[in-house]
């Protein structure tokens, strides 16, 4: 994965509720904090409008981030990030240092593939998702920005499992790691309710004519 999202960002020693709030409402800043690596906890503000142009790339939620103060850099993943409830700003983000040589636990998109073109939509079928992301383990020179999962075989009433996805080198799904019974559907092809109730329907009358017959006897 290339390293491709540089964030600038400021240090800061102002804590507390009082103090984010004036960031976020006099200066347009959203206050974050980092941490992980065996290192210590920093505050840190970043630009709103930056962010918000960053958050408009799918790859940001996933992708290995430079933080970047001054001269300093430092390699990231997102960890959470916290939206206000009703306007469109951004009210707090984390970051988590990330090393060469540990693992880390992140979640991912899954792009489905092929999905207009499978057996069971063909047949008129109704494509449910379960999963639209996934938590990965990985190091992070094998973080992918997405996985695909191929619905090119997928027939009518089919389920695809997470251990149906093809995983990249090196890539493990932490839901996985937990024992076969946590081998969840991640997205199931079934008959529109429509189809269902037409059916059903002439099944009745099928039975309704069957039922006249026998008693006309």
């Amino acid at each position: 994965m290339s390293d491709s999202f540089i964030v600038n960002v400021e240090l800061r020693d102002d804590l507390g509720k009082g103090a984010s709030r004036r960031l976020r409402r006099l200066e347009d800043k959203i206050p974050a904090i980092v941490y992980g690596a065996g290192k210590k906890p920093q505050p840190l503000m970043l630009d709103h409008k930056d962010v918000i142009k960053h958050l408009e790339d799918e790859a940001f939620y996933s992708h290995i981030l430079t933080l970047q103060a001054g001269k300093t850099k430092q390699q990231v993943i997102l960890k959470d990030l916290q939206r206000h409830p009703f306007k469109p700003k951004v009210t707090h983000m984390d970051f988590m240092r990330v090393s060469a040589t540990q693992k880390l636990h992140t979640s991912v998109p899954l792009h489905y593939v092929n999905e207009d073109t499978c057996p069971g939509v063909k047949e008129g079928g109704v494509v449910n998702h379960s999963y639209t992301t996934v938590e990965i383990a990985c190091l992070p020179k094998n973080l992918p920005e997405f996985i695909e999962v191929d619905m090119g075989e997928v027939e009518m009433d089919g389920i695809l499992h997470l251990s149906d996805i093809k995983l990249p080198k090196g890539v493990e799904i932490v839901e996985l790691t937990h024992g076969d019974d946590h081998d969840q559907a991640i997205v199931t092809i079934h008959k529109a309710r429509a189809a269902v109730s037409a059916d059903v329907e002439s099944e009745e009358v099928s039975d309704d004519s069957a039922e006249s017959e026998d008693a006309a006897e």
